[in-house]
């Protein structure tokens, strides 16, 4: 089998001009970048606002496990599959992190014959939006060190400056750093350290931002420091705002490009689900609903992230109402939570798989709990017995599930057709969708209902400076903003090391941000970081250019 990136160089791409009129755009509704990447113009979605929108399909999974699951070929696979059926479909994905390309991750644009192309580009720089960020984030954080260097005039506390600065790295030696020093002319010394600019709250604020003028509204309300006297410093009061949307006037326009297969795909925003919301941006969801008669959508990793805040944050600012959900599972994956070693999960273990179904049941409760319809998707893989199929098939049944076999990675939109006709019929019942917690509920009260209900966690626990901030952010008003959880994505617990359908565990939440710009509280658990390293073998080792241009190595 050929590799994902030689499949992409030899896929023969439309012009992105020809993609655009598929949709009925005109070439005064995009910006080009080269032949086969463009920018939508906002004034699209100003001009379709009040027409009827198609029906929105978030596609999710159930925890990963070394073994992959498949969720971003499962969403570019049932684009095409519904095309192929006759509908009018476009896919919405996130824009890769450099940090994990390089890191242990690889591309992040589907595989098999289920990508979006061109993938090389998409994976590698894009069209910049991810740099905007970075810049704008670190502008702010510039001018913030600039104010305290010029005279302090806002009484900014220096020890109370919670703005960090950002990178689309993984860089571990970054993560803790002292600022200022070298004297007077270098500024005023600190601690400080890095994030990566998927976590930045810049990132999330473009994600969630309905228009231009709400993101510079959005940037206005980060909170960046707070005074002597405990009062929050934002960017607005930098006058930081202004500048940091100028920033982002390009940013802010969905990407469009296409699949393999010439579906039409917005790639735009990139928010990690376990250290922020995980999702495209609403601006391309929202339009792309304008515009097809399904719109497909991921959220990062399992359910228990991605999903629950693309339910309780994304559709909430978005206005959203998800017609239906995908949950992608796989037997090998499932036989990984049962206990089998990565390099055994050919064998047939129906031992192990009964234990490790548990964690596909909770994450049908989880999405259930939504009042959203549900298909499993279950990714075959030439290994799986008949017997393993149908025990699961019969458990999804049992939850009230149909489950469709998918062969998307092999076999592109053909192999995705079964799923595509049992969505279509998913999405014609009712959608009785509601959130899981009301915002007028305590910060507390909201994080314990996710630990509880979509975790299944016993109780949560809170670190004395955590529960003083959380305190803090009611008393000053921000008690309303939904949570949004930081947490392993290994385990559905906080533990990475508890698999399948952990029992009898607490929450720990160790340290809480306010994200008021964007718009949550980020409650941070367990030993999550929000810059991660390099490992021991960094992808980028294999990843190189050849004479003639061509990209290699890149997964």
């Amino acid at each position: 089998m050929k590799s994902d990136i030689e499949i992409a160089q030899e896929a023969r791409m439309q012009p992105i001009i020809e993609v655009a009129q598929s949709l009925g755009l005109s070439e005064d509704d995009i910006d080009l970048y080269g032949k086969y990447k463009a920018k939508v113009s906002l004034d699209v979605w100003h001009r379709l606002e009040g027409e009827p929108s198609g029906k929105l399909v978030l596609v999710t999974a159930i925890t990963p496990t070394p073994a992959g699951e498949g969720k971003t070929t499962t969403t570019v696979g049932l684009g095409q599959a519904l095309n192929r059926v006759g509908k009018k479909a476009i896919i919405a994905l996130r824009e890769p992190s450099l940090g994990p390309s390089f890191g242990i991750k690889g591309g992040a644009a589907g595989g098999g014959y289920s990508q979006v192309i061109p993938m090389e580009d998409i994976n590698l720089h894009f069209t910049g939006d991810i740099h905007a960020v970075t810049t704008a984030h670190n502008l702010l954080a510039a001018m913030l060190d600039n104010h305290l260097h010029q005279g302090n005039q806002l009484n900014i506390d220096p020890r109370q400056v919670v703005l960090r600065r950002a990178m689309d790295l993984n860089e571990r030696a970054l993560r803790n750093i002292v600022l200022g020093l070298g004297g007077r002319i270098n500024g005023v010394p600190r601690e400080s350290g890095f994030d990566i600019t998927v976590a930045s709250e810049v990132m999330a604020a473009l994600c969630l931002a309905t228009d231009l003028m709400d993101l510079k509204e959005r940037f206005k309300r980060i909170v960046v420091a707070y005074t002597y006297d405990g009062r929050p410093v934002t960017a607005d009061d930098l006058k930081a705002a202004g500048s940091m949307t100028l920033l982002m006037k390009d940013a802010i326009k969905p990407n469009l490009v296409q699949t393999l297969e010439n579906t039409p795909a917005f790639v735009h925003g990139g928010p990690f689900a376990n250290i922020a919301h995980g999702a495209n941006s609403i601006m391309a969801t929202r339009i792309g609903m304008k515009l097809a008669d399904y719109m497909i959508t991921e959220a990062g990793f399992g359910a228990d992230l991605g999903a629950e805040k693309f339910f309780n944050i994304v559709c909430r600012y978005g206005q959203m109402k998800p017609a239906a959900v995908v949950l992608v599972a796989t037997i090998r994956a499932l036989k990984n939570h049962g206990g089998v070693a990565k390099d055994r999960l050919g064998e047939k273990n129906m031992e192990a798989l009964a234990k490790g179904v548990e964690n596909l049941e909770k994450q049908l409760e989880n999405i259930q709990k939504f009042g959203v319809p549900v298909v499993v998707a279950l990714n075959e893989f030439p290994t799986d017995t008949s017997e393993e199929v149908d025990f699961v098939i019969d458990k999804c049944s049992a939850m009230g599930a149909d489950v469709a076999l998918s062969q998307v990675w092999a076999q592109g939109g053909a192999g995705g057709e079964e799923l595509a006709q049992k969505i279509i019929a998913a999405t014609e019942k009712p959608s009785e969708f509601k959130f899981l917690y009301d915002l007028d509920k305590p910060l507390k009260n909201k994080i314990e209902t996710v630990c509880k209900e979509i975790y299944g966690a016993d109780g949560v626990t809170y670190t004395p400076e955590a529960s003083r901030l959380l305190q803090k952010f009611e008393d000053l008003g921000y008690g309303n903003l939904p949570v949004c959880m930081a947490k392993t994505q290994y385990s559905l617990s906080d533990d990475p090391d508890k698999k399948g359908r952990p029992r009898s565990f607490t929450v720990n939440i160790r340290e809480v941000r306010l994200s008021a710009g964007a718009g949550f509280v980020v409650a941070l658990t367990g030993t999550i970081m929000t810059m991660p390293g390099l490992g021991k073998t960094p992808a980028a080792e294999k990843i190189d250019i050849k004479p003639n241009g061509e990209i290699v190595g890149l997964f």
